[in-house]
């Protein structure tokens, strides 16, 4: 049987390109920055409100799926900050901060833990000695337990919600060949089955998300969680989901070039799902540890490429540095390059007739009281 998803170990696999090389995600993850930075105000004003309200003399903060770029460090930074501006307008002594970042086992953490010399010794500049800040990394799936019960004051995560703990099992039949076939993901000849068994896992991944957290934050603690995803209810629109529609006429051509095998290409598929506000909404009231104090949904602007690099290749390289790991994994070494010129060729011909408009949601939740 080929190796699909359903038997190939996600958390043991899937990982974002590590290093700092030309491919790495450390490298092109100016992206999700992008994003994040139109979204921090919110982020920055959530955990004052907390700290206000709640004056810990030791703040538990974790970022979830934090990867191993400079993005998780400008967090850490942005969060210390604001809480210690805060505070020193109250008077009152700054809480030492206990940091956790997770991500997969598989994670490139050496690259976060080389940098915490020089991030330590900025962030202590102009103050005396060390700053209180304890940072640790937690490797582990984040549908599941990560730590002690009650131990967090403040949970962040940023588009790493949208990946799903494994491709719905049922999407393969018998023979490990996929019943979207032709797709990697959900596309406009893509059955409704197909539809109902991508948004089932969802659903189970985020109530398990939510469930675990909920052990895991403090009441009337925060989590702001950014993810991706559409804005009605057709799940093939011309948003998130029109990039893996991309992705898999790139893979055709090269099955066209005899570069990859068809057997291998019919049982592919990605562990991604771009939920709607409506079913983000009704899978946080189901749950019940947890209300939903705010939805925003942003439109991040296209910008038209950098240091001479097409939109195209702007995104090309970022699914890359997200993806390779699997690709790799199933259809073996060597293809990538071919694969992503393709990819960013196509991005750039589509955008010319018609934008593509990706979806991002930012959601604020607090713990409910008991």
């Amino acid at each position: 049987m080929p190796q699909t998803q359903t038997n190939m170990d996600v958390e043991k696999v899937f990982h974002m390109t590590g290093g700092i090389g030309e491919t790495s995600y450390a490298r092109n993850s100016s992206l999700q920055k992008k994003a994040s930075d139109m979204m921090k105000h919110i982020t920055i004003e959530t955990i004052q409100q907390l700290y206000l309200t709640t004056t810990p003399r030791s703040l538990g903060i974790a970022d979830l799926g934090c990867s191993s770029g400079p993005n998780t460090l400008s967090f850490i930074k942005d969060m210390f900050d604001a809480v210690e501006g805060t505070s020193s307008k109250t008077l009152v002594p700054g809480p030492e901060f206990r940091v956790y970042l997770n991500d997969l086992p598989t994670n490139d953490f050496n690259t976060i833990f080389k940098a915490l010399p020089d991030f330590y010794k900025d962030l202590g500049k102009g103050s005396k000695g060390r700053p209180s800040i304890f940072i640790a990394g937690i490797p582990g799936s984040f549908y599941g337990r990560l730590f002690p019960n009650n131990c967090l004051h403040f949970i962040y995560s940023s588009y790493s919600l949208h990946w799903l703990s494994q491709v719905p099992p049922a999407l393969y039949d018998e023979h490990g060949r996929s019943i979207n076939k032709g797709n990697i993901y959900i596309s406009k000849s893509s059955s409704r089955r197909v539809c109902e068994l991508y948004l089932r896992q969802f659903q189970e991944d985020f109530s398990l998300f939510l469930r675990s957290r909920s052990e895991e934050v403090i009441g009337g603690g925060n989590m702001v969680l950014i993810l991706l995803g559409r804005e009605g209810p057709d799940h093939a629109d011309r948003g998130n989901t029109f990039f893996w529609e991309l992705l898999s006429r790139s893979l055709a051509i090269l099955l066209s070039w005899g570069e990859i095998e068809e057997e291998k290409l019919h049982s592919y598929a990605v562990n991604f799902y771009a939920p709607t506000k409506e079913e983000i909404e009704e899978e946080v009231r189901r749950e019940g540890s947890f209300e939903l104090d705010q939805v925003e949904m942003f439109e991040i602007e296209r910008s038209d490429g950098v240091k001479d690099m097409s939109y195209g290749t702007q995104v090309a390289r970022t699914v890359r540095a997200i993806q390779e790991s699997m690709i790799s994994h199933h259809f073996g070494e060597g293809i990538a390059d071919t694969l992503f010129d393709n990819y960013g060729r196509l991005v750039d011909q589509e955008i010319a007739k018609e934008d593509i408009r990706p979806i991002t949601f930012l959601l604020v939740l607090r713990k409910i009281m008991i």
